[in-house]
């Protein structure tokens, strides 16, 4: 067998590109602790590694986090403004796409036959997913039965939500479709803002007493957005 000398091994390495080590070190690190001790960027750099394989993907991470403000900011924003940044193909804004679409599949399906009285968190966590980002109000219902797991969950309207246009009858019916024994109500602030508006405490006063009139429990009333959310349970306006 043929050795290489040691000076043209010694070549070899020194072209090699500097950010193929720091991607098996990333690698390594999320290996040995997960996430642990990552700063933003680094999590989305080791995310575009696997779409982007002969570039440096650190200036290209900073660039996204920059354009849309946070690590969270990356993954709600559409894909028509991704391919935008500078480096960023369809592939990898695609993949960025997908992946949050997976994780709000995999949290749907941890509803799935989960107490959601006792399993608040939960329901938290797919809701924030789901509609913190959103540059529109969107008024979901999640439906229950008497075990308090979910049956079902749809979007009811997505717009200005108010009395007007989110009919108690229409939500009570799908109820009655669903044999629903309780429901939590879910709509997002755009705004940041997490006060309920008059509108939503007349909306959510119509609601409770429509659902009372079938039997039919509301467990809440929750407002999502970036900033936290407001139950009206906790705070006492249900």
């Amino acid at each position: 067998m043929v050795q290489m000398p040691e000076d043209k091994k010694e070549k070899i390495k020194k072209e090699e590109p500097h950010y193929l080590h720091h991607r098996q070190r990333l690698r390594e690190r999320f290996r040995r602790a997960s996430l642990e001790g990552f700063q933003e960027y680094e999590a989305l750099e080791l995310l575009l590694t696997y779409t982007i394989p002969r570039q440096d993907v650190k200036p290209i991470a900073k660039a996204l986090i920059e354009k849309f403000g946070s690590f969270q900011g990356v993954f709600d924003a559409p894909f028509e403004e991704i391919v935008q940044v500078r480096g960023i193909k369809e592939n990898s804004a695609t993949f960025l796409n997908l992946l949050k679409a997976c994780a709000g599949l995999y949290l749907r399906q941890k509803l799935r036959k989960k107490d959601l009285i006792s399993g608040t968190s939960v329901l938290l966590d797919y809701c924030r997913l789901e509609m913190a980002g959103l540059t529109d109000e969107q008024f979901r219902t999640i439906f229950l039965n008497s075990q308090n797991e979910v049956i079902a969950d749809e979007v009811i309207h997505e717009g200005t939500v108010d009395q007007s246009v989110v009919y108690p009858r229409k939500i009570m019916e799908k109820a009655l479709k669903y044999k629903a024994s309780a429901m939590i109500f879910v709509h997002n602030h755009p705004s940041g803002s997490l006060k309920p508006s008059k509108e939503d405490i007349v909306l959510t006063a119509a609601l409770k007493q429509a659902a009372k009139s079938l039997q039919i429990r509301v467990h809440d009333h929750l407002i999502i957005s970036k900033k936290g959310y407001y139950s009206f349970l906790e705070n006492g306006d249900l």
